[in-house]
């Protein structure tokens, strides 16, 4: 490398980087801030603060029907999604030893099959509840034991909503929830939160409580297991002053709006009283009035343009080169 070619290559870096900040500078003065209003009025509306969260649906009581005797299922006499009463036969069963014997007496004739049915009674599995069966997997001629469950019964399908313990406090017992399934969400169904569970779980790292809630009716589409969401509706205001929540400042803790003055492009502050707020609006309780109109200021930075109104930073398309005698 001949001498001197550092010195040149550095005075060069210095010569580039003196050239980029004036034009960063004369850029910077050439762009200018142009100052707009945006205007809000005050409007009458309705205003909430809700919980929202995930749920399931799930029996209120999940109750399995087993049978006092192992032996042969002879009739299942309900289905799934029936409605039962309390006192109704739900399942007939037979003993291991009527199993037996009835098999014992096919081969000796229809007669004497009749005689050992008349002898020896069937069980009867009987309702205990008035309730609707979610499950009946087993089939007639099935060989079961005590601890099998031939149907499982529910009283009624709840929501079990999970809620964060930052919100717990927000939820009573008595407030108004809607509800809506992850596989139907045009179906939307109101609620009531019925009971709150003391005890938390962990999940993910954080405290978990439950909360049941009764739907105010059970479509026909509810299952147990489904996925829900629920929005637990903590506090509830109708015939408010509403505005938006970017219109309303905050300084030394107290709100204020500003409001277009007399002059052409003037405003002046108004001190304002709030109240509930969601997750767009919030409620003006006191210092306006319904049709005041707030403005709001929305700086934006426009580019510089150059003098032909192109944008500098853009790439330039040079200008078609003439030949010889053009």
């Amino acid at each position: 490398m001949k001498p001197g070619k550092p010195a040149l290559i550095w005075g060069s870096a210095v010569a580039v980087a003196i050239i980029a900040g004036l034009l960063f500078v004369t850029l910077g003065k050439k762009g200018k801030s142009e100052i707009t209003l945006r205007a809000y009025p005050v409007q009458v509306g309705s205003i909430r603060t809700a919980v929202s969260t995930t749920a399931t649906i799930k029996p209120q009581n999940r109750l399995e029907i087993k049978s006092p005797v192992g032996g042969r299922i002879d009739e299942i006499l309900v289905k799934e999604g029936d409605f039962v009463r309390k006192g109704q036969v739900l399942v007939l069963v037979s003993s291991t030893e009527r199993a037996a014997l009835l098999d014992a007496a096919t081969q000796k004739g229809k007669g004497e099959t009749e005689y050992w049915k008349k002898v020896y009674n069937q069980t009867a599995l009987i309702s205990p509840i008035d309730g609707q069966v979610i499950v009946s997997s087993l089939n007639p001629g099935q060989t079961i034991t005590t601890a099998d469950a031939v149907v499982v019964l529910s009283d009624r399908l709840i929501v079990k909503a999970d809620v964060d313990e930052t919100d717990i406090g927000n939820v009573k017992t008595g407030q108004k929830a809607e509800i809506s399934l992850d596989a139907y969400p045009d179906i939307r169904v109101t609620g009531v939160v019925d009971h709150i569970y003391y005890e938390s779980k962990l999940v993910n790292n954080v405290n978990i409580y439950q909360v049941d809630l009764v739907p105010e009716r059970v479509p026909e589409v509810f299952r147990s297991g489904m996925s829900a969401n629920v929005n637990i509706i903590v506090r509830e205001k109708d015939n408010v002053l509403l505005l938006p929540l970017s219109a309303v400042r905050m300084r030394n803790g107290r709100s204020f709006v500003s409001v277009r003055g007399a002059k052409a492009d003037s405003v002046r502050k108004v001190a304002v009283q709030t109240g509930l707020k969601d997750d767009s609006n919030v409620e003006i309780v006191g210092g306006l009035a319904a049709g005041d109109v707030v403005v709001v200021r929305d700086t934006t930075f426009a580019l510089p343009k150059s003098k032909n109104g192109t944008n500098p930073f853009m790439p330039q398309r040079r200008p078609p080169q003439q030949g010889p005698g053009r």
